[in-house]
């Protein structure tokens, strides 16, 4: 028995893990990798085993990172089922579709690009609409806390992370040749009390645990201190009569923001704006949400009777069309928009620095990780321009980076999980920055003399 690290190693994104049980291999995840150019040209690559020889994947949460890829796993021969938690597949199935359309087009503009060089127009998509709907017919959904068996010798049972929507923490209990183990996949904790999501659950044994150290490196500020952050851009972004931009990630992060600002309404004098949500996906994201509502936490369930929708707010346009969003542009002060991507590396909020990045009334808020090589990363590290389709964009705004807004666990809270299993088991360290993943395992080494290894790409550990 024995795990293989096929991405998230020594890196953030592309989560791909393939555990053998035996004559059983089952796959965790099947992500993208994000980040530069360079870096996303791997997508593109042959997978590094043999797609048609997996039994069953098992996917922790919709984010692409972790699913991106999914499409092409079948594609490559991939025919078992992929379980997740039915949250997530609802999710997935508008992500999926998303990423195939965007790559289609991707493709197209290329190719006018290769055809006005009198090159051939040969670039084919990652992968297509068509072939991510084909990959959704091979998703199962499962419920919290329900064990099920999905290959010969390995049962599996998903538990709430706490992240986004349906993210799931995966228990696989193994059994090969007389021998028995128990690993445990940690998916990506979610950040304590945060809103909309109940807690990630502990769990109580393993004989390896596979964990996330994004922020493995550092704590976050106090949700009240959050709170009280936000409300203070917002005065002072009225106060200059400048717009908000913040680039939000569809799934997730946008649901939160919409949710915060609603409860948070009168307080920060949010009727004087008029609020954009500029993303169809983030738009659809926002309906499974909605659905989902016996995934929420207490105090979003108390909620509900005075706010049938949580997500709904009195000046909130949705802006669905090309036409929609180039409207935002034509408003020169009052708009708070929020538009994806996540790391202002594609999507509609590039547009909207076009138009505003460079006015010094702008604020825009950072309230997600932002991986290396991305302009959310430069922005975040004090970039004073951008170039945004070949067209240098000097930063006037004023960035703010909001990181008590994390879904992610910091390093007290990925201690604190760490710390719920009994006889503290060996740890394998992934999906982190080497900065972040060394200084997490230094202190989990340090507090409880456990055997931490930060595994490299292609490498495996045997239980």
């Amino acid at each position: 028995m024995q795990v293989e690290f096929f991405g998230a190693a020594r890196q953030v994104t592309g989560s791909c893990f393939l555990v053998h049980c035996g004559k059983s291999r089952v796959l965790v995840d099947c992500g993208l990798i994000q980040g530069g150019r360079k870096q996303e040209a791997r997508n593109r690559e042959a997978f590094p085993f043999d797609a048609s020889q997996i039994d069953a994947m098992v996917l922790t949460h919709a984010h692409l990172d972790h699913s991106g890829r999914i499409p092409q796993l079948v594609e490559a021969g991939f025919s078992g089922r992929i379980y997740t938690q039915r949250a997530t597949r609802d999710l997935c199935h508008i992500m999926l579709k998303d990423a195939g359309f965007l790559a289609e087009k991707d493709a197209e503009i290329e190719n006018r690009k290769r055809q006005r060089k009198h090159l051939p127009a040969d670039v084919e998509p990652m992968y297509t609409v068509q072939q991510a709907e084909a990959a959704m017919r091979s998703f199962r959904a499962v419920d919290y806390d329900q064990i099920i068996d999905i290959a010969d010798g390995v049962r599996l049972r998903l538990r709430d992370a706490g992240h986004i929507l349906g993210s799931a923490i995966a228990e696989l209990w193994l059994e090969a040749g007389g021998k028995k183990r128990k690993l445990v996949f940690s998916g990506d904790l979610g950040h304590a009390d945060a809103p909309i999501l109940c807690d990630r659950a502990h769990v109580e044994e393993a004989d390896l645990v596979v964990m996330e150290s994004t922020y493995g490196d550092r704590l976050h500020r106090p949700w009240d201190e959050t709170w009280d952050e936000l409300g203070e851009i917002i005065s002072s972004a009225k106060a200059e009569r400048g717009n908000i931009l913040v680039p939000a990630f569809a799934v997730g992060r946008t649901q939160e923001l919409l949710y915060v600002l609603g409860r948070n309404f009168d307080a920060w004098e949010l009727s004087d704006w008029s609020i954009f949500l500029d993303s169809p996906m983030a738009i659809e994201a926002t309906k499974v949400y909605a659905r989902h509502r016996g995934l929420y936490d207490d105090e979003a369930r108390e909620q509900l009777p005075d706010r049938k929708n949580p997500f709904e707010l009195p000046n909130l346009t949705l802006s669905r069309t090309t036409e929609d969003s180039m409207a935002i542009n034509r408003i020169q002060s009052g708009a708070l928009v929020i538009a994806g991507s996540g790391m202002c590396n594609g999507g509609r909020i590039r547009h909207h620095f076009k138009h505003n990045l460079w006015r010094s009334s702008c604020h825009v808020i950072i309230v997600g990780f932002q991986a290396a090589g991305t302009p959310g990363r430069a922005l975040v590290d004090g970039a004073r321009e951008l170039k945004l389709w070949g067209e240098t964009v000097r930063v006037g705004a004023q960035i703010h980076t909001v990181g008590g807004l994390s879904a992610h666990a910091d390093q007290r809270e990925l201690l604190a999980w760490y710390e719920g299993f009994r006889d503290h088991p060996p740890v394998a360290l992934v999906h982190g920055e080497e900065g972040a993943m060394d200084a997490l395992a230094e202190e989990l080494h340090r507090r409880y003399n456990t055997s931490v290894r930060t595994p490299s790409e292609g490498q495996a550990i045997t239980l």
